[in-house]
């Protein structure tokens, strides 16, 4: 017999809520209460007394910092993330969040309070429109209307949320729905009212096609993306294999970091708009490009027009929406990427291919690897941000560490400079590019994985969006740490101005900061300043060592820019470099001074 908090099956709607997430594995909600959602909070106060904090719930300081939160839990650990958030501004407050999960497909079940049924439509106090209002930035929501429907839309919610292409699914639940009462299902009882059953089994006679492509090409690269992530460890063996077996290249996208290795002497590195100067290049001169678990982004893409011209194109996806959306390909796969890829495999061994002589496509990639896209010009007398991410690097690379970030130059020179050997260490905002992200998402993982060490890679501008859950971190005792590349500027904001806008710098300067060592003890852990290049790796040490969360306040240059960077709307072999023997200019592919 299911353990429900009750001995009989009959439970209210507030308990069902907190039986279903129990039977769902769930075992840390983020939220904050409200008066829409106290039978729910009340039921999770019962529980936790009968069955010893079985679900664990943490308090975040504002609805936001819950949704990140939950992201940061769900793509470090693979599980969804859940939270649980009041009526009209507890649920508007989450929007970010959701909207965050959505566009990079992160499993989430987000529970709201409403008004009581009789009231919705009144204008009732703190009412919101909320399924309205979510319609679009979920992949699926519901307002539950009889207590006797709970359980199969939970259970039915987080099929959703985790199944295909992953992604927030809302569940808005009226106070008198939560004080009825009805039987409870389990997972395992409950007849889903929907017929969701995406596929995952790719085509064979197309991976059959795709396979003799590929054997035949002659300047092939394997574009990966944050599906491979989603899609489990296993996709990222496969991934690893079959770039081992056919001798190509792998690049990979912002949200794909870390399935294929660093270290490995295929890996190309990061494309697009901030990516490496041979992997953008590649792009652009491959003739077979395989897609797996991307969605050709526009910060990938550059140029439509010009977007790898010369290739033929292979895109392996689970979600049938994204094949020939924004690239038209030659063969189009839906599947999940570890079975798509495994095909491929078996395919492959079983029509005895052998790796191409690729050598013509590795000298050349070598020629594009020659140029150092990512060198800067150093300094003795004041710290680089580069130098900053590498020594962060260097000092972390033997530790179990997972990092998060916020959304600017920091994240692309993250990107750029920490290197991972395995998924689902790398938290990043991609295609909504939250700033905010990082802090609370740090939250989620220190929970999901306590005795590592968590770093959210920041901005001194985005950290304070979500400043207040350096609190929840305290409470909690959460020993992240928040790593602040602090330029004094809205950095991307600012490089673009100068480099698109003449220079103009409007409202992009950073004025009145915080003393963000002042702040650290205010919140009650550990502050950190440091400006000079040679007590760097004393300071990142002690950050490192410390038991309390800490906030580091790492002063950098402060007009630095991020390069390469593909301009808006040109190719991806129209990149632009720093100067590094001329700190100030900027020079295109071919050594012209462009600004």
């Amino acid at each position: 017999m299911t353990d429900t908090i009750q001995d009989t099956k009959t439970l209210t709607g507030a308990e069902i809520v907190v039986q279903a997430l129990v039977d769902q594995g769930v075992e840390v909600i983020f939220g904050y209460p409200g008066g829409a959602v106290l039978p729910i909070y009340d039921a999770l106060f019962q529980d936790s007394a009968k069955h010893d904090d079985r679900l664990r719930h943490i308090l975040v300081r504002h609805e936001q910092g819950a949704t990140h939160a939950a992201e940061g839990y769900a793509r470090s650990t693979g599980k969804p993330g859940v939270v649980l958030v009041t009526s009209g501004p507890g649920a508007t407050n989450a929007i970010t969040g959701i909207v965050d999960a959505l566009m990079d497909s992160i499993p989430m079940v987000v529970f709201t309070g409403q008004v009581p049924t009789h009231l919705i439509g009144s204008d009732a106090f703190q009412e919101a429109d909320t399924i309205g209002i979510t319609r679009t930035c979920t992949k699926h929501n519901y307002l539950v209307k009889n207590t006797a429907d709970l359980p199969r839309i939970i259970h039915e919610a987080f099929h959703i949320a985790t199944s295909g292409r992953p992604g927030p699914v809302l569940i808005d639940i009226p106070k008198d729905v939560q004080f009825g009462t009805a039987e409870y299902q389990g997972p395992n009882e409950v007849t889903f009212g929907h017929t969701y059953n995406p596929r995952t089994k790719g085509d064979q006679g197309k991976i059959a096609d795709a396979v003799e492509m590929i054997a035949a090409a002659k300047r092939p690269l394997i574009y990966s993306g944050g599906g491979v992530i989603n899609s489990g460890p296993k996709a990222a063996e496969a991934l690893r294999e079959f770039a081992a077996l056919t001798g190509a290249p792998v690049t990979s996208t912002l949200m794909g970091l870390g399935a294929f290795p660093a270290s490995n002497p295929n890996w190309l590195g990061m494309v697009g708009m901030h990516g490496s100067y041979e992997s953008n290049h590649a792009m652009h001169d491959c003739d077979v490009m395989i897609c797996i678990g991307a969605r050709f982004d526009d910060r990938v893409t550059g140029r439509l027009d010009a977007f790898a011209p010369k290739s033929k194109k292979i895109h392996i996806d689970i979600d049938p929406s994204s094949i020939n959306k924004n690239v038209r390909v030659d063969i189009g796969i839906v599947g999940d990427c570890g079975s798509v890829v495994s095909d491929m495999i078996a395919a492959w061994k079983a029509q005895r291919h052998k790796a191409a002589d690729l050598k013509a496509w590795w000298d050349q990639i070598g020629e594009w690897r020659a140029r150092k896209g990512f060198a800067y010009r150093g300094s003795d007398t004041v710290i680089k941000p580069q130098y900053a991410l590498e020594r962060l690097q260097a000092l972390t690379k033997d530790r179990d560490t997972y990092i998060t970030t916020e959304v600017g130059q920091h994240q692309m020179w993250a990107a750029q400079f920490l290197h991972f050997e395995e998924p689902n260490r790398w938290m990043t905002s991609g295609g909504l590019g939250t700033m905010g992200y990082g802090l609370p998402a740090a939250v989620g993982v220190q929970l999901a994985h306590p005795k590592s060490l968590v770093i959210d890679v920041a901005g001194e501008a985005s950290v304070q969006m979500t400043m207040q859950e350096m609190s929840t971190a305290v409470q909690f005792k959460l020993p992240i740490k928040i790593f602040i590349l602090n330029n004094e500027w809205m950095g991307m904001v600012r490089q673009w101005q100068q480099l698109l806008h003449g220079e103009r710098y409007s409202q992009s300067y950073s004025d009145s900061l915080p003393d963000f060592v002042k702040m650290a003890e205010a919140f009650g852990c550990h502050g950190i300043r440091c400006s000079n290049p040679a007590e760097l790796d004393d300071k990142i040490l002690e950050m490192i060592n410390s038991p309390l969360p800490v906030i580091f306040d790492c002063v950098v240059e402060k007009a630095e820019n991020c390069f390469p960077m593909i301009p808006s709307g040109k190719a991806h072999n129209e990149m632009i470099l720093g100067d590094v023997t001329d700190i100030g200019n900027v020079i295109d592919a071919a050594g012209r001074k462009l600004v």
